[in-house]
């Protein structure tokens, strides 16, 4: 059944292997183990120093992954897990961690939750697909979710990317470049109706080297 609690092997939940090693701290939820009467919420945690994430939203019930669920994003040192839950029941939140300059492939086990949700009123959409590059201290103000059922006329779109030289949509093939508002933060306003429901590729890009032609993919919407 999908309400009742699962068995998890001894020392699973909370910090795991290097964890303090990181440099990271809990921001939000100290307890690993977590109730929410709502199915949405956000996990903070402090960094010491640069580090990336990757994450599994995994349903206890089923053992399916809901990793679409979960994004994440980070300013001031604060890491952020944003997550929607689809369904009421039990979900292991398992977070992996590296510092952003090691270039490994395979991310270590860093913090596990168990998160039970006692509702799921709200209806639930996937999150942009996250890439490499985002993970390294970018922060979307908004918007955080685009889907065929929503406002898609005068989007506004505010985000924060270090070290960018140029920040920019592309829709479709179509190339909207946004305005610097200082330091990391950028914003640019446009429409998406004319592709409601096209299954259109909507993606965030940046410019990140001397080259300014050169603009690599840090989200990925769909519609």
């Amino acid at each position: 059944m999908a309400d009742v609690r699962p068995e998890l092997p001894e020392g699973y939940l909370g910090a795991q292997g290097s964890f303090g090693e990181l440099g990271l701290s809990v921001s939000s939820h100290s307890d690993p183990c977590i109730t929410v009467r709502e199915n949405h919420l956000c996990v903070k945690f402090q960094c010491g120093k640069q580090v990336k994430f990757t994450h599994q939203l995994i349903n206890c019930c089923t053992e399916k992954e809901n990793n679409e669920y979960v994004f994440t994003h980070t300013k001031d040192n604060i890491v952020e897990f944003v997550i929607q839950l689809p369904e009421m029941g039990y979900y292991k939140l398992q977070l992996f961690a590296l510092p952003v300059s090691d270039d490994s492939k395979s991310l270590p086990n860093v913090f596990n939750y168990l998160i039970h949700c006692t509702r799921a009123m709200q209806p639930v959409y996937p999150y942009p697909k996250q890439y490499a590059q985002w993970k390294e201290g970018c922060y979307l103000n908004k918007p955080l979710i685009l889907h065929n059922e929503a406002k898609l006329t005068n989007i506004q779109w505010s985000v924060h990317v270090p070290r960018a030289k140029g920040v920019a949509i592309v829709a479709d093939g179509e190339w909207f470049h946004f305005e610097n508002r200082g330091g990391p933060v950028w914003e640019g306003t446009l429409s998406l109706d004319q592709l409601r429901g096209k299954n259109p590729k909507i993606t965030l890009n940046a410019n990140l080297s001397d080259d300014e032609t050169k603009y690599c993919t840090l989200l990925e919407y769909k519609l």
